[in-house]
C-alpha cells in the first residue's frame, strides 16, 4: 500500500501561518523534504489548492519574476518543484470544487477516496496541505509519515498546525537532521 505523506513548514510554536494569514517566514517553497523521488501524486485539500495552483502555475510560466508570497525570484529548487507539480497528477478534497486548470488535477469528496487512492499501485502520495486537511487526515488514520520543516521562530499569534485534531497521536520519531539558518527538519511515523 502506498504511503501518505504529509509535508509541513512551521514555527518552532507549532504555526502554519503568522498573524497576517501567511507564513512570511519561509523564503522558498522548494521540495526541503526531499520527497521527489519517493512520490508520484499530489494531495491537497480545497482551500489551499487555488493558491497552490496559482503559485506553481507562475513560477512555471515566469520564472525570472518575483513570486507573490515570498517576494523573491522563485530559487532553482522552486523552479524544478514547478515542473514536477506541472507532471505530476494533484487530487483536491473538495465537496464543492470541480474545476482546475491544471490538467493533471482530479477532484476527490471523501475519506473512502482517499483510502482507494492509497490502494492504487504506484509510489507514495504528497499530502501538501493544508492545516485543516492534514488534521483531518491524521485524525482518520491516513497519514503514515508527517515530515515537518521547523524554523526557529516563535510566532504567537496564528494558525497552529494541530488545532483541528480531535485525538491524541502517538507519532515515533525517525530522524532529525539540522538544516541551513536553524531549522530542523523532523520525520515522524504516524498511525
Amino acid at each position: 500500500m502506498r504511503k501518505l505523506i504529509a509535508g509541513m513548514k512551521i514555527t518552532i510554536d507549532g504555526k502554519v501561518e503568522g498573524a497576517e494569514g501567511t507564513p512570511d517566514w519561509v523564503d522558498a517553497w522548494s521540495d526541503d523534504f526531499g520527497i521527489m523521488p519517493q512520490v508520484d501524486a499530489c494531495l491537497l485539500g480545497a482551500g489551499m489548492y487555488g493558491g497552490y495552483e496559482a503559485y506553481w502555475t507562475s513560477v512555471q510560466n515566469e520564472p525570472e519574476m518575483p513570486a507573490w508570497i515570498t517576494g523573491n525570484a522563485p530559487t532553482p529548487a522552486e523552479i524544478e518543484w514547478a515542473g514536477f507539480a506541472k507532471r505530476t497528477p494533484h487530487y483536491v478534497l473538495s465537496n464543492t470544487l470541480s474545476s482546475a486548470l491544471w490538467p493533471k488535477t482530479h477532484f476527490i469528496r471523501g475519506l473512502d477516496d482517499i483510502a482507494d487512492l492509497k490502494r492504487q499501485p504506484g509510489k507514495d502520495i504528497y499530502l501538501v496541505g493544508g492545516g485543516r486537511t492534514t488534521a483531518s487526515l491524521l485524525d482518520a488514520g491516513l497519514v503514515d509519515e508527517l515530515r515537518l520543516i521547523v524554523y526557529p521562530l516563535v510566532a504567537g499569534a496564528g494558525k497552529p498546525l494541530f488545532a483541528a485534531v480531535e485525538h491524541c497521536h502517538k507519532l515515533e520519531l525517525r530522524s532529525v537532521q539540522p538544516l541551513g539558518g536553524g531549522r530542523v527538519s523532523l520525520v515522524y511515523a504516524a498511525g
